[in-house]
């Protein structure tokens, strides 16, 4: 395949990583409004405890609903292509984000309010289940061959973008607003505003054309009626493991940003203005990081790195939470740098690992129910444990050995898959290629 025109990467690499970037940045802002505000102002008649736990319960619907959306854009996107899925995504994704910020409050609405929230996060969990598929699709299959990393890395930069944006608004509006206006109605806007990245998204995804690689398989009418029961009947070994090995990620990811900010806050009583700070300068150096591991794959191998990367886990699970402890800003940033950066060594390769490990006919199907699913336990179900085990022991070492132990499971199942960096990207490892071991 020949490398496309440097005019047509650009506007690839865009569409590919702006998705991405509204993805976690909706996910950011819900996750810190659910852990900052969404138990007073949904759950007003819970405890502080136990409003938080069913705020971030309403966060986990969130990755409830990836599985379905990747099912489902999975299907229509092995079937009829990536780019068709990719716009159609989007808007499910923005339109629920933006309808977020216009929940009335329980004082309105009674329990019809924190139920339209779940309904909402559930639609905007459905979006969000096709749409980092078929962006790493999109960059990877526009790749030049040796380059998958590198390209993978358009897409896997959304975190930091997001996140950052997404923090950069609370800063500003935890620094404007009285702390009654801000829980009255100041947390809304970086959901409206999500209706200004949506737009600009969206005009710049019905520009691009379907990848070379799907439209090759296109013409050569490869696609199957049904790609998730091929998938489960060609590779379901791939996608247990792959599955498996990425939990970790996820649930990384939102333990520093999601459980940690609300224990330091709520609990530690560290200013919230200081635990964003040193968040955001986190999030700044995991988007460096990210691109340097993306591309740092291409050479050294995605399973290398991903295997180094639970290792870096199972060490930094403690000295986060003491770092955290102190309450000392510099120590502080110094844990969410340490903890990011693992999740940047995990994340930077997975963007071409996971579409590797797949074959064309259902690649789209298999990346996004592998991340989708490891969304669910990582990224919903992990904070949820990780707040009970906290509220019921008062001790975040429980917390560090789920880390410990997620650690451990994403080091063997990466062992236990193929290294995918120089394999035939037009079709697939294959069923054979796809069982062994390199």
């Amino acid at each position: 395949m020949t490398a496309p025109a440097r005019a047509d990467m650009s506007r690839i690499a865009t569409a590919s990583l702006i998705g991405t970037a509204i993805e976690f940045y909706d996910f950011y802002i819900y996750g810190t409004a659910a852990a900052l505000v969404f138990g007073k102002v949904f759950f007003p008649t819970f405890s502080s405890a136990a409003g938080v736990l069913a705020s971030l319960g309403t966060f986990a619907v969130g990755f409830v609903a990836r599985p379905v959306g990747a099912i489902l854009f999975g299907h229509w996107g092995d079937r009829i292509g990536r780019k068709s899925m990719l716009v159609t995504s989007l808007l499910v994704m923005g339109l629920s984000t933006v309808a977020v910020g216009l929940v009335p409050d329980y004082g309105t609405l009674g329990i019809w309010s924190p139920i339209l929230l779940v309904v909402l996060r559930f639609v905007q969990g459905i979006g969000l289940g096709g749409e980092w598929g078929g962006a790493v699709l999109m960059s990877t299959e526009y790749a030049p061959p040796g380059k998958r990393g590198l390209y993978s890395a358009f897409p896997q930069l959304g975190p930091a973008i997001g996140f950052v944006l997404g923090n950069l608004l609370f800063l500003l509006l935890d620094a404007v607003l009285p702390p009654a206006e801000f829980l009255s109605w100041g947390w809304r806007l970086p959901f409206l505003f999500s209706a200004v990245l949506l737009a600009v998204g969206f005009y710049i995804r019905i520009k691009i054309a379907e990848t070379p690689v799907f439209q090759a398989a296109l013409d050569k009418a490869e696609q199957v009626k049904v790609p998730l029961f091929e998938l489960l009947r060609k590779q379901p070994r791939v996608l247990v493991l792959s599955t498996l090995s990425f939990v970790l990620a996820h649930a990384l990811f939102y333990t520093v940003t999601t459980f940690c900010l609300s224990m330091a806050t709520t609990t530690l009583g560290i200013p919230r203005t200081t635990v964003l700070i040193s968040l955001l300068i986190a999030a700044t150096v995991m988007g460096v990081a990210t691109l340097v591991f993306a591309m740092k794959s291409d050479r050294w191998g995605r399973r290398r790195l991903s295997a180094a990367a639970a290792v870096s886990v199972v060490v930094w699970a403690f000295p986060l939470f003491t770092l955290l402890r102190t309450g000392n800003p510099v120590l502080l940033t110094l844990g969410f740098v340490g903890g990011l950066a693992c999740f940047a060594m995990l994340y930077g390769p997975m963007g071409a690992f996971l579409p590797e490990l797949f074959r064309v006919r259902y690649r789209y199907s298999g990346a996004s129910i592998a991340y989708s699913v490891a969304g669910v336990i990582g990224g919903g179900i992990v904070p949820l444990i990780s707040t009970d085990l906290w509220a019921s022991t008062g001790s975040t070492v429980p917390v560090s050995l789920v880390l410990v132990a997620l650690g451990v499971l994403s080091f063997l199942c990466v062992l236990a898959l193929p290294e995918t960096r120089d394999h035939d990207f037009s079709d697939g490892l294959g069923e054979g290629a796809a069982a062994g071991r390199s």
